[in-house]
């Protein structure tokens, strides 16, 4: 009975790792969108972190090259925000124990 039982745990830890593995190829999939400047400058990333796109306004291009740096960097960090809660969003029917996480 000891024998089935570790077999079945195996089985199950298994098919979770399967199902982990599919909600992480899903999620490279999936795009998010950070914003800075009301808009003016948008970051699209995957959940995986690779940045699609980067848009800029063109009325900035005229602007402080420094402040031009500061709302990309803005909206690449909240581009990251979206790509964490979209992330933990599917990923909390794994259960996870405290202080694991995924790999993204």
């Amino acid at each position: 009975m000891m024998k089935g039982g570790l077999a079945g745990l195996m089985k199950q830890a298994q098919q979770m790792q399967a199902n982990m593995k599919k909600a992480q190829d899903e999620l490279a999939t999936v795009e998010v969108e950070g914003q800075s400047g009301s808009g003016l400058v948008k970051v699209t990333m995957t959940c995986a972190h690779d940045v699609r796109r980067v848009q800029i306004d063109d009325s900035l291009l005229a602007d402080d090259k420094d402040m031009l740096e500061d709302l990309v960097t803005a909206a690449v960090n909240d581009a990251v925000k979206q790509a964490a809660a979209v992330t933990q969003q599917r990923m909390s029917g794994f259960n996870l124990p405290p202080g694991m996480s995924l790999p993204f």
